[in-house]
């Protein structure tokens, strides 16, 4: 079990700690009138952890509070770490970027496109451009989630048993076959959508490793890093530790959902490399650590310095934004003024995106409210916590930003 607790004072990385204490202050009105059941929020600089707070509760019916060591679904803040799992195989010549993924999963070959029609009976044409490595890396590779509820491709998902889980006993190998099977929702690269993409991508992991996704991640990540708390689901014996899981009800309150969240009990049949992690503050800060210091942390290093500066910059088609690329359906990032490297979101245009920040900060979070991102230039990097699905319920990540950053004085 990974030990949190603040390093450093404050004022000696930089902060002003009564200006730090806003954050506190601020985020304890969302637990006191009920929208969120508890939080958890750790800030770091220069390495040295400045600032952990936590508010609520874990489990309400069960008046549990947030600890420190308390275990939260993290969902999408998988994406990041199947991310680099993927470019630890691309440092070792596994595969190139532009590589087809056919390469590696022979279904997605000769994919078709969407054009017109209702889900049971679609039009489609022929891709002319395979899905590639890069494509699933940063969600342009046509592919969609069956809880965006915007297309016609997003119904096929639904009905082939993918919206906020997947058919009972289906692997990750056979996801993806279904999936192949389903038609792109636009031409590989040509415009961005939040999808299975990085599911996909924990896939080609496998088949390049020749090891399953779980068994790469806790050999290669998890157990180098000290991140003893991390994997596809919570044991036994730390069932007490997780969170529960709640939603938003119409009377501005929260209503607990165990139903999905009982999920992270148990092993699952499909190994979710886009969503199915569960961890510990302390786990994700050392992860943020050895992003932050360019692949490496205490001694053990998964990625070059080169690689993380690469997996750090804008990756859109273009060079262009969001904005100008993305399908507006739900995404853990705003689009303004934001482009997408190979697995996080980057800051672009601080200005733009109207959001207290740095440009090349890089960052995602999770469909439970989670957030984290990453500063290089100031040295940053910030962890939030929580447990409420969807996180576009509330403007938490901005206003966790706008409160980190007014207290940076040095």
């Amino acid at each position: 079990m990974s030990k949190l607790t603040v390093d450093v004072d404050a004022d000696q990385v930089g902060f002003d700690p009564d200006r730090l204490a806003r954050i506190d202050r601020h985020f304890a009105r969302y637990v006191d009138d009920g929208r969120l059941p508890g939080w958890l929020v750790a800030v770091s600089r220069a390495g040295q952890l400045a600032h952990l707070s936590t508010y609520g509760r874990r489990d309400v019916e069960h008046d549990l509070p947030v600890e420190t060591d308390t275990l939260f679904r993290i969902y999408s803040m998988s994406k990041p770490i199947t991310s680099v799992a993927a470019m630890m195989l691309y440092e070792e010549g596994a595969f190139e970027l532009k590589d087809p993924v056919s390469r590696f999963i022979p279904s997605f070959a000769d994919q078709q496109v969407y054009v017109s029609g209702p889900p049971t009976n679609p039009v489609t044409r022929p891709a002319a451009e395979p899905v590639r490595l890069w494509h699933l890396l940063t969600h342009t590779a046509g592919l969609t989630y069956g809880f965006h509820h915007a297309t016609p491709v997003d119904a096929m998902y639904r009905h082939a048993g993918f919206e906020w889980g997947s058919p009972k006993d289906l692997s990750i190998a056979g996801a993806c076959d279904v999936w192949a099977g389903l038609p792109l929702l636009f031409e590989p690269g040509a415009e961005w959508n939040y999808s299975v993409a990085t599911d996909v991508l924990g896939r080609v992991v496998e088949v390049a490793s020749g090891q399953s996704l779980d068994e790469f991640l806790a050999e290669r990540i998890f157990g180098p890093l000290g991140m003893d708390d991390t994997g596809f689901f919570a044991p036994e014996a730390d069932h007490d530790r997780l969170a529960a899981l709640y939603v938003p009800t119409r009377e501005s309150g929260i209503m607990r959902v165990d139903a999905m969240g009982n999920a992270a009990k148990h092993r699952p049949a499909m190994l979710s490399g886009g969503g199915g992690l569960v961890s510990s503050a302390a786990d994700y800060l050392r992860f943020t650590q050895m992003l932050l210091r360019g692949g490496e942390l205490d001694g053990v290093r998964l990625l070059g310095r080169a690689t993380v500066g690469y997996m750090t910059q804008n990756h859109l088609p273009g060079g262009v934004e969001l904005e100008q690329i993305a399908r507006p359906t739900f995404s853990e990032s705003s689009f303004t003024g934001m482009g997408f490297g190979l697995g996080f979101s980057v800051v672009e245009s601080p200005a733009q995106n109207k959001v207290l920040s740095t440009s090349g900060e890089f960052a995602w979070g999770g469909a439970a409210s989670t957030a984290f991102w990453v500063d290089p230039s100031e040295e940053i990097t910030a962890v939030f916590l929580t447990q409420l699905l969807p996180s576009s319920t509330y403007n938490i990540r901005p206003q966790l930003k706008q409160l980190v950053y007014q207290a940076l004085v040095d």
